[in-house]
C-alpha cells in the first residue's frame, strides 16, 4: 500500500477514536466515568482493527483467495489498530492526570501488550524491517502479536464473570473473537505444517 494509502487508514483510524472518546465525554463528563467510556469504545474500535490484521494471513489459508485482499491491507489495519490505541492510552493518561488511575495491576498485565504494539509499530519501519531480517522480525511479530491477543481475550472475557444481560450483550461477542482468533492462528500453522514437503501431502 502507497504511503498516502496507509496515512488515510491511520489518520482516519485515528480520528475515529479521538470522535468516540470526545462523545464519551460529552454523554458522561470530564471525569472518570467519562474516560472510562471512552476506553471501552476505544477498546473495541482497537480490537476491530486488531483482529483483521491478526487473522487476515489465517483466513487466507484456511478459506482461501477471497480474503487475499484483506492480507492485502493487514499491515494498515495493524498500524490503524496503533493508532487508535494511541488515543486509548491518552485516556488511561487522563484518569491518571484527575487522581483516578487504574489498579496498578492494570499496568503490570496489559503494560506489555502496549509496549509490544509500540515495537510492532517501529517495526513496520522499511529500515527497521530490514536491520532485523525476515526471520527476526517473524518471531517479533508472533510474539507480539500473541501478547496483544492475550491482553484482549482477558479484556473481554473478564467481565463475564458478572453474568447479566447487559455483561453479555456488550462483552460476548468480542469475548468469542478474541478466543476465535488464537484458534484460527492455530488451524492455519497446522494446515501449513500438514501441505509442508515430506510431511505426506504436496506442498501449496
Amino acid at each position: 500500500m502507497s504511503r498516502a494509502g496507509l496515512a488515510v487508514w491511520i489518520g482516519g483510524a485515528f480520528a475515529l477514536a479521538l470522535a468516540l472518546a470526545a462523545a464519551a465525554f460529552l454523554h458522561a463528563g470530564l471525569g472518570k466515568a467519562g474516560a472510562e467510556l471512552g476506553l471501552r469504545l476505544t477498546a473495541r474500535l482497537a480490537f476491530a482493527c486488531f483482529w483483521q490484521s491478526y487473522v487476515a494471513g489465517a483466513l487466507v489459508t484456511l478459506f482461501g483467495e477471497a480474503f487475499r485482499p484483506l492480507k492485502a491491507r493487514a499491515a494498515a489495519l495493524g498500524l490503524a489498530f496503533a493508532a487508535v490505541l494511541a488515543v486509548h492510552l491518552g485516556l488511561v493518561a487522563w484518569l491518571c492526570l484527575i487522581g483516578q488511575p487504574p489498579a496498578a495491576w492494570v499496568f503490570l498485565v496489559f503494560g506489555p501488550g502496549a509496549l509490544a504494539a509500540a515495537l510492532l509499530a517501529l517495526g513496520s519501519l522499511p529500515r527497521l524491517a530490514r536491520i532485523m531480517g525476515p526471520k527476526s522480525w517473524r518471531t517479533v511479530w508472533t510474539l507480539g502479536t500473541t501478547c496483544i491477543a492475550f491482553d484482549f481475550a482477558l479484556d473481554f472475557l473478564r467481565p463475564l464473570q458478572s453474568v447479566t444481560p447487559l455483561h453479555l450483550a456488550e462483552y460476548l461477542p468480542f469475548a468469542a473473537l478474541a478466543v476465535l482468533g488464537p484458534a484460527l492462528k492455530l488451524l492455519a500453522w497446522l494446515d501449513l505444517q500438514a501441505a509442508a514437503p515430506g510431511r505426506g501431502a504436496p506442498a501449496r
